[in-house]
């Protein structure tokens, strides 16, 4: 019986992995794209509407959200368009909305929908900083890490090996969905990124900034304040599933040269 599983188990992650276009990376995705965008809408209309937006109108820091997170997409879009893997972005609408809480937290759900939460920005301190934020988060989804953790979650599960409908109303694959995106929820439930896509989302979305205009050099003191966030006391929470040590900055000083390759001050 092991060996048939084991059998039907190495079958179902062959045949789910696929090359990101994104990293270049072989990665297992059993979900369709279009059904974790279509989850990830209905989560997040359900976020906004049980939290405080900060109106653009109203606000300068809601304004600068939505333009740094509007030049990044853009340069994002503009990139992968002209080496022809604008299907990366298949299905994006994005949208960029600073909500009133006092965490320090950011993230992009499938379909570029983007929060930013105003405790993020004392510690941010800059546009270029925050582009250093978004351009992380927004590779997380672009590169379809959430699919990824989903699907390996599913596999171990046996979810898809049995033959389970991999639909929008399946209670498991949503707890899984829960469980992976839950904005809502308490950070220790999530299941955590990975070390290799936190480093390929520091790689990737110092690229994206950089491409933006914004200057990925910021990344570094940027990353030294969020890991002395909170002093001696529990780390902002943002850091409880995106780890911050020596090792990623050296890893950020690793990409630089990269990223300044890309990087052109928006006059």
């Amino acid at each position: 019986m092991k060996k048939i599983f084991f059998l039907v188990f190495s079958l179902a992650f062959a045949l789910g992995c696929t090359r990101n276009a994104v990293t270049g990376r072989n990665q297992l995705s059993l979900l369709p794209e279009s059904q974790l965008q279509q989850m990830a809408l209905q989560e997040y209309k359900q976020f906004l509407s049980q939290n405080k937006v900060v109106s653009t109108s109203a606000s300068k820091d809601a304004e600068m959200v939505r333009r740094v997170g509007t030049r990044i997409a853009a340069a994002i879009t503009d990139y992968y368009t002209k080496q022809g893997k604008g299907n990366v972005l298949s299905g994006y609408q994005w949208e960029f909305n600073l909500v009133d809480n006092k965490e320090v937290n950011a993230w992009c759900m499938p379909g570029g929908k983007v929060v930013v939460y105003t405790g993020l920005l004392p510690i941010a301190q800059n546009e270029a900083a925050l582009a250093i934020v978004l351009g992380h988060e927004i590779t997380h989804a672009v590169a379809s890490h959430g699919n990824e953790r989903m699907s390996q979650t599913m596999l171990a599960q046996g979810l898809g090996v049995a033959g389970d409908m991999l639909t929008s109303g399946n209670s498991k694959v949503n707890g899984i969905f829960n469980n992976t995106f839950g904005i809502g929820a308490q950070v220790g439930v999530l299941l955590p990124n990975s070390r290799k896509q936190e480093y390929e989302a520091d790689h990737y979305g110092l690229l994206f900034a950089a491409m933006a205009g914004y200057n990925p050099r910021e990344a570094i003191p940027f990353w030294q304040r969020m890991s002395q966030a909170g002093g001696s006391n529990k780390p902002p929470e943002f850091l409880a599933t995106h780890p911050a040590d020596e090792n990623r900055i050296a890893k950020l000083q690793e990409y630089m040269d990269e990223a300044l390759s890309y990087y052109k001050p928006v006059k």
